[in-house]
This record gives structure tokens, C-alpha cells and sequence, in this order.
């Protein structure tokens, strides 16, 4: 959790005029809640609505609100950076197009997925809701096939190897055309 802190908030804390951010995947904001003083406003967004009523509970900020949205159909906030935090790997190909869609509208996207340490396939499809890729050797790779996301910079971030044959968390940032 700690590197992952650290990166996001040197790169929000690198803008003269702070970003308006949308995160994408919240969960139980104990991530986001640390991100949130560094933001002109944060958009926290899940698909679990019983989660989002105890976070609206818990936190409260002047600059944070939530939302309850399925990012694969619904309509995305506006915002400068999308922080999408270990989500796609648990959704099908199909879903992971159509919400790649809707990330183009960010300038920036900051991507943490969990990978095969060394050499993998990428962008294995799985049925979502049913684990991650990493069973199938896999993991989500934004830039390769089938998705192809446009990019005009991309750079890794962080990068943490977990225990043996665990993996690793990969951050990556991308700036969006």
C-alpha cells in the first residue's frame, strides 16, 4: 500500500493546480482516503452500493464525493486523472473494452493491475466476477491487443513483487491523447 501512496501522491502533488480525480474501483477507501487532500475533488466510484452507503458514512470531505456506478455501462465522471486500482483484472475482455472507452476521456490513467512476474500472455479473456488472469498466466495489459488503448506516454510507476510465485502489482501511469 505504501509505494502505491507514495507514487500517486507525488504525481498529484506534481501539478501547480491540483487535479480532479475519479477513482475508478474505490472499495473501502482506506486507499482512497489518503489521496483525497492532494485533489481538488475526488470522485470515489464502486459498483457495490452497500459499500459506497458506509463510505458515504465514514468519509466526508468538502472535495470527496461517491458514486455508485458499473463502470462498463454507466457514464464516468468528468475528471482529469482516472485511478483504476486492481479492477480490470477481475472483469471479462468485453468489459475492459468498453470501459477503456470511456478512460480515453481522462488525460491521465493510472493503471495498478496484478501481473505474472516474467514473461506472460496478456489480455486472456475470463468470465467476470470468477478471479483474476493471473490463473490463466495472464494479466491486463492495456496496450497490447485486443485493447489497444492510445496512448501518448506511458511509464511504469511502481512495481512490488510479492512473496514467491505470487506475482507483482504493477502501476502504470498514462498520459492520454
Amino acid at each position: 500500500m505504501r509505494p502505491y501512496l507514495d507514487v500517486i501522491t507525488s504525481f498529484l502533488t506534481s501539478f501547480e493546480k491540483p487535479l480532479v480525480v475519479c477513482d475508478l474501483g474505490c472499495g473501502d477507501f482506506n486507499i482512497g482516503k489518503e489521496l483525497v487532500p492532494y485533489t481538488e475533488k475526488y470522485i470515489a466510484v464502486d459498483i457495490v452500493s452497500d459499500l459506497i452507503k458506509r463510505n458515504k458514512s465514514r468519509f466526508v470531505a468538502e472535495n470527496l464525493e461517491f458514486q455508485c456506478l458499473d463502470l462498463a455501462v454507466d457514464d464516468l465522471p468528468v475528471g482529469d486523472c482516472a485511478l483504476v486500482r486492481q479492477v480490470l483484472q477481475h472483469v471479462s475482455n468485453a468489459e475492459v473494452q468498453s470501459i477503456v472507452r470511456k478512460l480515453a476521456n481522462f488525460k491521465y490513467v493510472i493503471l495498478t493491475e496484478h501481473l505474472p512476474e516474467g514473461d506472460f500472455t496478456p489480455n486472456k479473456d475470463i468470465i467476470s466476477g470468477q478471479g483474476i488472469r493471473l490463473k490463466k498466466q495472464s494479466g491486463v495489459d492495456l496496450l497490447k491487443p485486443p485493447f489497444n488503448f492510445k496512448v501518448k506516454e506511458s511509464r511504469e510507476l511502481s512495481a512490488v513483487v510479492l512473496n514467491e510465485g505470487k506475482g507483482v502489482i504493477v502501476t502504470s501511469l498514462y498520459a492520454v491523447f
